[in-house]
């Protein structure tokens, strides 16, 4: 018995690539045992594959090597990025001496498009087939990057299927392979099984709040957040407020917050429960983000918001070109949600989207989601893994 070793560069940046890079791992795990169970020719091999790069604890736990910590990454905004610069190049100029030194046979970089792109520019200069996992925002803002990133990839693997006609145009390889949170999350959830499952009274109005999951989201949104379901609260008396937190750090950060803005508020808080408390919810209020996707697959409905740094939104503001920022929105090319951006992220505002979100009738909206969710509902693991072994079997 002879072994082949394969090994896989890989860098998730955040929480929801984690959760990528978690089912990337099992699918190429699954794939090339099932490649060389079906393989005549080589009935004496088996192939072990090395993934090493940053990876978040799932991706670990499946036997990834971090060489340094995913929270490294973790940071959100033109301005936020600036204070980091140094550390993020020299984390940058390590991985690329890294991988130099000990070529990966691809090297797949998740999201975190301004870390990785550059990573994989430089890899893909020194000969490793280079992979990157979501694409960027590209058909939206810097429309241009399409160029860098066809330099930079030999293959780009988009969760979206608009977001491959965009690099169809382009003529830059591009895989549509659906999203995984699609594969996961049924077509009709089950509200009450979520409820049972949280210890939540089943009959009551429940308004599931996510102020977003890294630091710099939190100390934008949790303040207008909470003043603004104090007023809720405090109208009716019988709705609950469940707000799920990545970790402890991120509750007490949140809680800390909630004692200063609204200390009166009822909230039951949770860790690490996010699509059980969402699953739970007859509607949400929530960062713009993968969250919102999760949030439309659940199939309820949800107010969307966002605020950057003033000058991180003088920024943005200039370059983006997409009619909407939520991806319930982007994907169905209309307002099918409510989005509230920068300054109309106050207490008037989210008090008035959130009552009406709350008192209309979501029967036309969850059409409108099952018809979205079946598009993107492609077992994307499994597709993602398939064209990461064609482009290493394509020699």
């Amino acid at each position: 018995m002879t072994t082949k070793k394969i090994t896989i560069g890989i860098v998730a940046g955040e929480h929801s690539g984690d959760i990528l890079g978690e089912g990337l791992i099992k699918a190429l795990k699954h794939q090339y045992q099932t490649e060389i169970a079906n393989s005549n020719a080589l009935p004496n091999e088996q192939v072990e594959l090395e993934f090493v790069g940053i990876g978040g604890p799932r991706m670990n736990a499946l036997g990834c090597r971090s060489l340094f910590a995913m929270e490294e990454l973790a940071v959100m905004g033109l301005v936020e990025v600036l204070s980091r610069l140094p550390r993020l190049l020299s984390v940058r100029k390590q991985l690329v001496k890294y991988f130099t030194e000990n070529p990966p046979d691809v090297f797949i970089g998740i999201d975190a498009p301004d870390f990785n792109l550059g990573l994989e520019l430089k890899l893909k200069q020194q000969g490793i087939k280079t992979v990157h996992y979501v694409s960027p925002s590209v058909w939206a803002w810097r429309q241009k990057r399409i160029f860098k990133i066809a330099e930079a990839t030999n293959l780009v693997l988009a969760l979206l299927p608009f977001e491959k006609a965009f690099y169809d145009k382009y003529q830059v390889p591009c895989e549509f392979v659906g999203h995984t949170l699609a594969d996961d999350i049924p077509l009709i959830p089950n509200t009450l099984a979520y409820r049972h499952e949280l210890s939540l009274p089943t009959k009551a109005r429940i308004l599931a709040v996510l102020p977003g999951s890294r630091g710099s989201e939190i100390s934008m949104l949790a303040s207008p957040f909470f003043a603004a379901i104090e007023q809720l609260q405090r109208n009716d008396a019988e709705l609950v407020v469940a707000v799920p937190c990545v970790d402890e750090h991120k509750k007490s950060m949140v809680m800390q917050i909630q004692q200063l803005v609204a200390p009166s508020l009822k909230v039951h808080y949770f860790i690490g429960q996010s699509r059980e408390v969402m699953g739970a919810a007859d509607g949400i209020l929530l960062a713009s983000g993968t969250a919102t996707l999760e949030a439309m697959l659940l199939k309820k409905p949800m107010v969307v918001a966002y605020k950057f740094k003033w000058l991180s939104f003088q920024i943005f503001k200039r370059l983006v070109k997409a009619r909407f920022f939520s991806l319930p929105n982007l994907l169905a090319d209309k307002a099918l949600v409510p989005e509230l951006l920068q300054d109309e992220v106050n207490t008037e505002q989210l008090v008035s989207s959130v009552n009406q979100m709350l008192s209309s009738d979501s029967s036309e909206l969850v059409t409108h989601y099952t018809q979205l969710h079946q598009t993107i509902k492609l077992d994307a693991s499994k597709k993602s893994a398939e064209a990461v072994y064609a482009l290493l079997s394509n020699n």
